[in-house]
């Protein structure tokens, strides 16, 4: 289906603009307003210390604005046919010089899935698949009913997709790298989830793709700019 006969126009497509950061974690990638919170190797503390079950993430976009609307008309309203070109805008974020042996979708609970429809993340998959020549594959189920992880702080994100993921039995994933396919990424919890439930399976590498990534350096810059208007308020100074 052309971009021509979807329910938005092009230049809303185009208002979608990519993630720009100058600093970011040389594994996750998660952006920084500085250098500060990167270790000598470019790595955030949750990459020193671990904690994140891939070995990369990438992202088109940050969660906000035009992309935000986009990925809501594909995942709330239904617009399936805007899998295509979002797929495409994710898949512009991959180095065109990784390899995969799979692709795998970020599976939904069966509740969630038969309440919704379809799966967004196999959606977009199916697409960076046609375009990257690669198999998709429906390895890991969501065998946990979670609660949104809106809202939760970064330990209780971990504690809620712990033992939500499984590798769908028979399947074996041995030496397999995986590019692990999703909508939106936040935290890295649930993602990390995953990817860990692959390797347990076999698999070498997991690369995590997502559309777009939460970003917080504007809410750190919000909340820098709430904190100045809170002290010059208190000093009685005009804001």
């Amino acid at each position: 289906m052309g971009i021509s006969r979807l329910p938005v126009c092009p230049e809303c497509l185009a208002s979608a603009e990519p993630i720009h950061a100058e600093f970011s974690c040389a594994s996750c990638r998660t952006p920084f307003l500085s250098a500060y919170p990167l270790d000598e190797r470019g790595l955030c503390a949750l990459c020193r210390m671990g904690l994140e079950g891939y070995d990369a993430v990438y992202a088109y976009g940050s969660f906000e604005g035009p992309l935000r609307q986009l990925i809501h008309l594909l995942k709330f309203q239904g617009v399936k046919p805007l899998a295509r070109p979002l797929g495409k805008l994710a898949m512009s974020a991959l180095p065109r010089e990784q390899q995969f042996d799979q692709i795998v979708p970020m599976p939904l609970h069966w509740r969630r899935r038969w309440k919704r429809g379809f799966n967004q993340a196999e959606l977009l998959a199916r697409e960076v698949a046609r375009c990257w020549g690669v198999p998709v594959r429906n390895a890991v189920r969501r065998r946990k009913f979670t609660t949104p992880q809106t809202g939760l702080t970064n330990a209780k994100r971990r504690a809620n997709v712990t033992g939500a993921f499984a590798v769908r039995r028979g399947t074996h994933l041995d030496g397999a790298r995986i590019l692990l396919v999703d909508d939106v990424i936040t935290t890295g919890a649930t993602a990390s989830a995953c990817a860990a439930a692959l390797k347990r399976a076999g698999a070498a590498h997991v690369t995590v793709l997502a559309l777009a990534r939460t970003d917080r350096r504007t809410v750190l810059s919000f909340l820098e700019d709430r904190r100045s208007a809170l002290k010059a308020a208190a000093a009685g100074v005009a804001v």
